[in-house]
Order: structure tokens, then sequence, then C-alpha cells
């Protein structure tokens, strides 16, 4: 019997190895990023104000992306009847942002750093957190490179301005990000119930572009009405925050919400907005693995994120 491809070199199964982010390769020199994709760690978790352990984050969502790493020619998706993620796809991790402890902006500005570094190497930077506070350095970093319009996927709506002196902490990054005059605007999916957000905060948020909907609200319109709702042309950063999902399905995180999306409603939201717009960053947070009983909330993480890739890029050569 002739071997075939799956039979030639090492098997490397999910379990072997080191666990960067899908097993592909690590890059330490970040002057040296060669890549279609590269996925930054941001573990940072100083801005939380409930449970801490997002920190840890950025290391449980590498070890369970192993458990989709089988072969080296892609994932087949036989709904679509696409291989997404093909060997054409370089795709690299360049490990972790440096975080010193209790120093949050030095720590953003490390996170910035590497984020940065992503897009002078003509990558899309992919950021694993660490809390909702990692966005704010991950936008500062498309200061210069054009208009961007956001889409966040949420419980909360992140819009706090100051609270007690408090600027950079998880309650803020969407209105951190409203402030840049390259944002165009933020569309969030998923608030719903009671919020760390007043009504004042609610009320900024609208008048300062924010399209506001909820789980119900988003499932009423479907996920082709909801991703038509981001303006045609833009261009598009989305921020997923974990407890976006039902705590049913994602309980490590450290403000879980019941209530949330369930993994096919923000799946088929990210394909649609995949294919209607040009995707520039991304960002994945708020993943707290001591929380997560059987690893189920980081392997969802995971998952969204290799799909969600996926989509991007048959998109991409699909516009050619």
């Amino acid at each position: 019997m002739t071997a075939n491809s799956y039979d030639t070199g090492r098997l490397n199964l999910p379990f072997v190895g080191i666990s960067t982010f899908g097993k592909r390769p690590y890059i330490a020199d970040w002057e040296a990023i060669e890549a279609d994709i590269a996925i930054l760690g941001a573990p940072f978790d100083f801005g939380t104000q409930f449970r801490a352990g997002a920190r840890f984050g950025p290391r449980a969502v590498r070890e369970a992306s192993t458990l989709f790493s089988f072969g080296h020619a892609g994932a087949y998706d036989h709904e679509d009847d696409v291989t997404y993620l093909g060997p054409d796809i370089r795709m690299v991790d360049i490990g972790d942002a440096d975080i010193v402890h209790t120093d949050t902006e030095t720590s953003h500005a490390n996170i910035e750093k590497g984020v940065r570094a992503i897009l002078k190497a003509g990558a899309l930077p992919v950021t694993i957190g660490g809390d909702h506070s990692i966005n704010i350095p991950c936008i500062r970093a498309f200061d210069g490179q054009g208009p961007i319009h956001i889409l966040q996927i949420d419980a909360h709506l992140d819009f706090v301005d100051i609270r007690h002196g408090v600027r950079h902490g998880h309650g803020n990054p969407m209105r951190r990000a409203a402030e840049k005059d390259y944002v165009t605007g933020i569309t969030a999916l998923g608030i719903r119930n009671v919020s760390s957000t007043t009504k004042e905060g609610y009320d900024a948020a609208r008048a300062m572009g924010d399209d506001i909907l909820s789980v119900r609200q988003v499932r009423k319109l479907g996920p082709e009405a909801t991703a038509a709702r981001i303006p045609a042309g833009a261009r598009v950063y989305v921020t997923i925050d974990i407890d976006g999902f039902c705590p049913s399905i994602a309980p490590g995180t450290g403000t879980p919400s019941h209530g949330g999306f369930l993994y096919y409603e923000v799946l088929e939201i990210l394909q649609n907005v995949a294919n209607r717009h040009d995707i520039v960053g991304i960002d994945l947070v708020e993943v707290a693995p001591d929380y997560d009983r059987d690893g189920t909330t980081a392997i969802l993480a995971a998952q969204v994120l290799l799909n969600f890739l996926g989509f991007i890029f048959h998109a991409r050569k699909g516009r050619g």
C-alpha cells in the first residue's frame, strides 16, 4: 500500500509539543514577522472589577486551539464545501506582550507595540486577552491605519467614561475607542440585562455612534440583517468578549451574564460580516480558565477564532 500524506513526517497529535495557537510557528522577533495572520497574547487582567484570572486566558486558548491542529491541509467544512485555512495561509504566533504587574500604562504600551509590529508586517493582528481593557491599546495601534468600524460581541456596553479616576479598565474600552477620530462607529451586539454602564453611558454611546442590540433583538433580526447594520464599505475591527456567549456554554469568565448568544448565532454573524467587509483586526477577551470547569470556554474561544479566520481569508480570495 502506498503511503499517503497522512503517513509521512510527524503525526504531531494535539497533545504533543508546544502550545502555540493552532500549533503554528512561533516567531520571537517582532521585526521578522512574515505572515498573513499573527497571534499576540495579552495576559493582562488588572482592569477587572470582579473576578480576576483572564491573565491566563491566552495560555488556555492556545492549549485549546491544539485540538483543531490535526494535519497540515486546512480544515474542510462539508456544509460550506470549503477547505479553510489551507497551507497557503501563513499564520504565526508571536508570543505575549510583556506585562508589568500593577502597571496598566506600561502593560498596555507593550500590547500596543505588539499590534503595531503585526500591522507593520502587513499581517492581520489577532490579540488574545486578558480582560477587555486590552482592546484600548489594540485600537490605539490603528492610529494612521485609516478609518475603522468596531463590531463588539459582549454582554456589557463597556462605555464608562471615568469611574473613580479609572479611564483604562475593562469597563472603558468602547468609550476610549469612540473618542478616536479614526473610529467611525461601533456596532454592539449581545448587550443585556443588568449592566455596568449607566443610562447616561448608553445615551452617550448612542450620541457617539454606537448601534446597540440585545441578544433578543439580534435573534429577531437574524444574522444577515444584523450584519447588514454595519455600514457598507466599512473596514471592521472585531472585539469579542467571551461573556457575550451564554455562561451555559462559556462559564469560564469573570463577569458571566445569563441569556447570552449560542455558538452558531455568533458564528453566522461573523461569517456574514467577513463576506461583506474587510476585517482588519480581532481581539478575543475575558477567558478566565480558573472558572472553566472542563475547558469548554477556552475551546469555544479557539473554535470561534479559527473558524472566523477561515471565513476572513476565504472571503478575501473571493474578492480577489
